[in-house]
């Protein structure tokens, strides 16, 4: 085990936990557990550290632990004697909170700025920053007019990637705090904070807060971030493994990279339930330095029940294709039914909809089923979240949106539909049944087609060996750094030799080259070389001294208005209203206003006309009218509503599991343990063609009505293969092979096209080893990404991350043909002047590593070389079905209706099994 890794020891607790904390722990009928034990031993060594830790293993608790002890043995401050806390929400002052006085001097001074302007002195030369108002008190002595309040400023910052868990972990905090009767207060700062409470938390601060990444991106961009966080000891970051795997990830590192500089005392405790390399994970939390390889301590805590996890062996026909599972809709009621409150997730917010309504249909018993989505009205989510927590509802059907750690309430069963596509995933969401370590987890997996059975048995092993599979730590974006830049420079300016030496400290930028920093400087600065000329991209000058500050305050207005690196399509807000008198086509007057029910995605809209029907938040409603950003929809009753669909839906199926499946094709006798239909299945594939082996790729051959066809099995995710599609028929182009399309799905590739393949292969007309050659990732490659519509998508969100082009000004947001236009105009004149401009440097590295998985393409192509196994067919051999059914099949986004298949999937098996 690595010298840093430690296994939870004993400890006794009276060596490291007060009089009152072990009271209270015995009180409850608890002790402390070793892991947490562990922790305080870490901060009393002032040492970071990583837990890795089970859900139900008290992991939050852990991590506040030496926060709340060192508190409580501070100096009181002057504070009143320690009371019962008012009752919570957001913001309120846990442990007593502040004294009347002081909320009133709040009310007297809170300055008529609006958020997310910080005060400040008055300002010299328009914008110029200035002295800072704020730190000019004493830190220990704020006149409150009517008394005198002492504060103690910011102690400890706590991050979550998701606002609700955030103010979750506010109330379950109160706990603790009040019935010790600690004198500490809480608040949390998210979105939905009101602006003059975040005012005042800058004022004066709290002990603990508790906020998401993109607050604490607004925050270290105002001038009186030094103010805020010179007193900062602790920083936890919760859930870590869902942070660092995204560009929110590397926003965050760069806010790290920050507050060591502006508190070199802040030490870091990262909480995590999944994690396949604890090591990189580590490092994130401390400063790297030129040369070394630093990582925090890790914590692995131990005495977890292992999960119970079963696959549905269904007693219906299992689909060939399809990723509804309706097939199971029986049984998945009876198991909803059986048990007491029933979590059912899946893939996407499409399938949540759809299941949702099915359930509805099927639910003669009155059973509470809700349904819950990122979509959705935040009123109605919440509304869903507090009947969780009360144990008020039999089902919730969800996608990630429950994914994370928010304790839930009494949830004994997780029902999972479709592949899992990936273990770590599965596992986060298994962990959201039975908050207890020392009892088991249940979960039910319901694969919704029959290679999904195949993913969900090697799932299943993988959980039962532990064996994660989380992505490794990124390598971090420049058009992330660019925004970064741009909200270092709104709050204090700053030289360009101590930003990069702050920037290397960040994990995912500690190999940045300087060439790299200097052009995203320069591209902040001027827009870069082909955009020099035009005044609106220059956002940050240097002054005489050589230090570099925001040009003007509409440039840092804009930056608050836009931090973040979450890029969504354009969305609407969709009400629920009267329906015109008359009916479809009436041009009756429409009622404005209505309720609330959510956001859909507006190219979904553009494809609809007045009087089409759809699914949303959980009932079937009639396209009436649209106004500006509003969606005006009535009640309907229509069995054939339409599905919306979302552009984030799909999960790529991971490595770990791709491999796994591999291994389980090539392991005849272990297909004993599948069901009989799937068994079968495999068993006809191995006498009519050829089961893949663990390195081979099999390619079939075979005619069928007036084309024909070429399907292999690289088994390697939808990403690569959609990538290993295109780059295949330009190939089969310059062959004259004359291809005519392609389909990809998780584990197969179809092409067909005019031109006999089979012959060709035959003749020597057509090589199967250089078709599949590697140096497809050459040429082919970038001619097609010329020519390719996925590029200027790809560039279009680094655009808007970076700032270059803002997504919203005061009191308006563009549009998305705005947004479209201007991006693609400034794609093209890039393309032309500048190819190699740091945005277009960063689409290429952010298309390669997401829209096209070029390492899991490459390692396929070099697994391969020289095992390729080709089978001339004369007809669609069963293996190949489920991706042959996906042909001529519209694309939702993969959420097609399965009754869509029938007459298809009856053929095309009828045709198999001849």
């Amino acid at each position: 085990m690595p010298p840093n890794i430690q296994t939870a020891l004993p400890i006794e607790p009276a060596e490291l936990l007060p009089d009152r904390f072990r009271q209270w722990f015995t009180g409850r009928g608890w002790s402390p557990r070793e892991h947490q034990l562990e922790l305080l031993a870490k901060a009393r060594d002032d040492r970071s550290a990583l837990l890795i830790a089970p859900t139900g293993a008290g992991k939050t608790l852990a991590g506040f632990l030496p926060t709340l002890v060192e508190l409580s043995a501070a100096s009181p401050l002057a504070r009143s004697a320690p009371h019962p806390p008012r009752s919570g929400g957001e913001g309120s002052g846990v442990g007593g909170g502040a004294p009347t006085s002081l909320r009133a001097a709040e009310r007297a001074e809170r300055p008529p700025t609006p958020d997310p302007s910080p005060p400040r002195a008055a300002r010299v030369g328009g914008g110029e920053n200035t002295a800072l108002a704020a730190p000019s008190l004493p830190r220990t002595l704020i006149s409150t007019g009517r008394s005198v309040q002492k504060s103690r400023g910011l102690h400890t910052l706590y991050i979550s990637p998701l606002k609700a868990l955030a103010v979750d972990i506010a109330r379950n905090l109160e706990a603790p705090v009040a019935e010790m009767g600690l004198p500490i207060k809480i608040e949390t700062r998210t979105g939905d904070t009101p602006v003059s409470r975040r005012q005042r938390q800058r004022r004066y601060p709290p002990d603990i807060l508790l906020t998401t990444p993109e607050q604490l991106a607004l925050l270290l961009s105002s001038d009186d971030a030094p103010f805020l966080f010179s007193s900062l000891k602790r920083i936890v970051l919760d859930e870590l493994h869902a942070l660092v795997t995204s560009k929110r990830g590397d926003l965050l590192s760069l806010g790290l990279a920050r507050l060591w500089q502006l508190a070199p005392q802040m030490r870091a405790i990262g909480l995590s339930a999944t994690v396949a390399e604890p090591e990189s994970l580590a490092r994130f939390l401390v400063p790297q330095h030129e040369g070394t390889n630093k990582a925090a301590d890790i914590v692995v805590a131990g005495g977890a029940a292992a999960p119970v996890v079963e696959m549905l062996d269904t007693r219906e026909k299992l689909p060939w294709a399809g990723h509804s599972a309706r097939h199971a809709l029986n049984e998945v009621y009876e198991l909803i039914k059986r048990n007491k409150t029933t979590l059912v997730f899946v893939n996407t917010r499409s399938q949540a909809e759809m299941l949702f309504q099915d359930l509805w249909r099927m639910n003669d018993d009155g059973l509470a089923i809700a349904l819950h989505h990122g979509s959705l009205d935040v009123a109605q989510r919440r509304k869903v979240e507090d009947a969780m927590a009360a144990g008020k509802l039999r089902g919730v059907v969800c996608t990630s949106s429950l994914d994370l750690g928010v304790d839930w309430g009494d949830v004994d069963l997780v029902i999972n539909i479709g592949a899992p596509k990936g273990a770590s995933r599965l596992m986060q969401r298994i962990g959201r049944a039975n908050h207890r370590i020392d009892e088991a987890s249940r979960a039910v997996l319901v694969p919704a087609n029959r290679f999904e059975v195949l993913e969900c048995a090697v799932a299943i092993d993988a959980i039962a060996e532990n064996a994660q599979d989380t992505p490794p730590l990124r390598v971090g974006a420049l058009d992330v750094l660019a925004q970064h830049v741009l909200g270092r420079a709104c709050g204090e300016p700053f030289f360009s030799d101590e930003l990069f030496a702050e920037v290397l400290t960040a994990a995912p930028y500690s190999n940045l080259s300087r060439t790299d920093f200097d052009d995203v400087v320069d591209f902040v600065a001027t827009g870069g070389y082909a955009l020099k000329t035009y005044e609106r991209f220059a956002r940050i000058k240097q002054d005489k001294q050589g230090r570099w500050r925001v040009a003007n305050p509409r440039v840092r207005q804009s930056y608050r208005l836009n931090v973040g690196t979450i890029v969504e399509e354009a969305m609407l807000k969709v009400r629920l209203v009267r329906s015109r008198a008359g009916g479809s086509g009436s041009t009756g007057a429409l009622g404005r206003g209505g309720r609330m029910l959510g956001e859909i995605e507006e190219y979904f809209i553009e494809g609809l006309v007045v009087g089409d029907t759809f699914v949303f938040g959980g009932e079937v409603v009639r396209y009436e009218a649209l106004a500006e950003d509003q969606v005006y929809v009535s009640r309907a009753n229509d069995k054939d509503a339409k599905v919306p669909s979302y552009m984030g839906g799909k999960f790529p199926l991971s490595t770990y599991l791709a491999e796994r499946v591999r291994n389980l094709l090539a392991d005849r006798p272990a297909w004993g343990g599948l069901p009989d239909q799937v068994r079968d299945w495999l068993s006809l594939q191995a006498h009519f063609s050829r089961v893949p082996g663990v390195r081979e790729l099999v390619v079939e051959t075979f005619p069928r009505g007036n084309k024909h066809y070429l399907v292999c099995y690289p088994f390697e995710g939808r990403l690569a293969h959609q990538t290993l599609g295109m780059l295949l028929t330009r190939r089969l182009e310059r062959a004259r092979a004359r291809p005519l399309g392609f389909i990809a799905n998780e584990y197969a590739l179809a092409v067909w096209g005019l031109g006999d393949m089979s012959f060709m292969i035959r003749q020597g007309k057509l090589d199967l080893n250089a078709l599949f050659d590697s140096d497809m990732l050459g040429d082919d490659l970038e001619a097609w990404l010329a020519e390719s519509a996925l590029m200027k998508r790809t560039f279009r969100s680094g655009a808007l991350i970076s700032g270059l082009i803002p997504r919203r000004f005061t009191g308006e947001e563009k549009t998305r043909r705005q947004v479209l236009f201007s991006t693609d105009l400034i794609y093209d004149v890039l393309r032309k002047h500048q190819a190699d401009h740091v945005l277009l440097r960063a689409a290429r590295a952010d298309a390669a590593t997401g829209l096209l998985d070029l390492r899991r393409l490459g390692d396929m192509l070099a697994r391969i070389k020289g095992r390729i196994t080709h089978r001339e067919l004369d007809r669609v051999s069963p293996l190949a079905v489920p991706v042959m059914l996906e042909i001529g099949r519209e694309s939702v986004y993969g959420e097609a209706s399965d009754e869509l298949l029938a007459e298809a999937a009856d053929e095309l098996v009828k045709e198999a099994m001849s």
